[in-house]
């Protein structure tokens, strides 16, 4: 009874057994699988360029661009870089490098980044790009030549006068428009020298200038002179063959005003009479010069005498003549 007793038992026995040892193993296993069983995030990023849009100049500071990448990895693995461009060239590693975009066409032109963090069979990878606009430098700003005028320095009324320009630098062609507030162009027109006609110009002022064509701006310079008013000489005193005391007093008043201009010039003209006698035009001068020099002090370089036409009677013309002024005409 004992032994089938103690059979049965083990009967009863062992199946629970068995069952107990198959939960413990399956528990172990799961526990094992679940501390191997690793969940990885991937790594974030976003590309950043500054500035968006750029201008290509030509003889320039060559265009440059800074890529900023943002990345970063959950699990806190290392980040790797790795770039490319279009066009251009990336300088730089890491997470801020420059982009050198001299020499590139304009339109749009994309700069890639490709990131990996971990190893082995962790290796995680991402990749971002980012556009950036290449406009074509605007055509440089016109600019004026420098342009001088070389004014005549001692005008003479009825004679030509010529105008001089230099044009130096600028960033068009020559083309020269010369216009004249006063008289006439001759000669020279589209050149950088004219010729001027002054005819009836006395006392005007005249303003020569010069206009650079081909520019879309005012380049032009000007000269300003003036033609003097012209001096003229004019007549003091005229008077017959008068007794010799009124003829004095007459020269009296006649030296006053020479001695009130002392660059003044004194022209005595006699015209001798129809029925006159032989030699009295030279008596006559002789005389008034005599007067003149000997009594009046007048130096006599600034005494001018002249024969005029005859008349009916002898007569003295007396002129005074400012330094410059035209001489009378007898």
């Amino acid at each position: 009874m004992v032994r089938y007793s103690r059979r049965r038992l083990i009967g009863l026995v062992l199946p629970v057994a068995l069952v107990g040892l198959n939960l413990f193993a399956a528990e172990a296993f799961a526990q094992k699988n679940a501390r191997e069983t690793v969940i990885y995030s991937p790594p974030s990023l976003t590309l950043v360029a500054a500035p968006t849009a750029i201008q290509v100049c030509e003889d320039a500071i060559p265009p440059v661009v800074n890529l900023d990448a943002r990345a970063s990895s959950p699990q806190g693995y290392p980040i790797r870089y790795s770039w490319r461009a279009s066009t251009g060239r990336i300088q730089g590693d890491g997470a801020n490098v420059t982009w050198n975009l001299a020499g590139a066409s304009p339109g749009y032109h994309r700069a890639f980044v490709d990131i990996d963090t971990g190893s082995g069979d962790e290796l995680c990878q991402a990749f971002s790009s980012v556009t950036v606009l290449v406009n074509r430098c605007p055509p440089p700003l016109p600019v004026c030549p420098t342009v001088n005028i070389s004014c005549p320095e001692n005008p003479v009324l009825g004679q030509p006068l010529d105008f001089t320009a230099t044009a130096a630098g600028g960033s068009g062609p020559h083309i020269y428009n010369w216009t004249i507030s006063a008289g006439t162009i001759l000669s020279g027109q589209g050149t950088n020298s004219i010729n001027v006609d002054t005819t009836g110009l006395a006392g005007a002022t005249v303003i020569a200038k010069l206009s650079m064509g081909g520019y879309p701006m005012d380049c032009s310079a000007t000269c300003v002179f003036q033609f003097p008013v012209p001096l003229e000489c004019r007549k003091f005193d005229e008077f017959p063959d008068i007794a010799r005391n009124d003829e004095k007093a007459r020269l009296d008043n006649f030296a006053i005003e020479l001695q009130s201009d002392p660059s003044s010039t004194a022209y005595v003209i006699i015209h001798p009479g129809r029925q006159g006698r032989p030699g009295d035009v030279q008596r006559h001068t002789t005389r008034v010069v005599d007067y003149l020099m000997n009594s009046r002090g007048i130096d006599s370089q600034r005494i001018v005498t002249l024969d005029g036409p005859t008349r009916s009677e002898l007569v003295v013309e007396l002129w005074t003549c400012p330094q410059g002024g035209k001489p009378p005409v007898p």
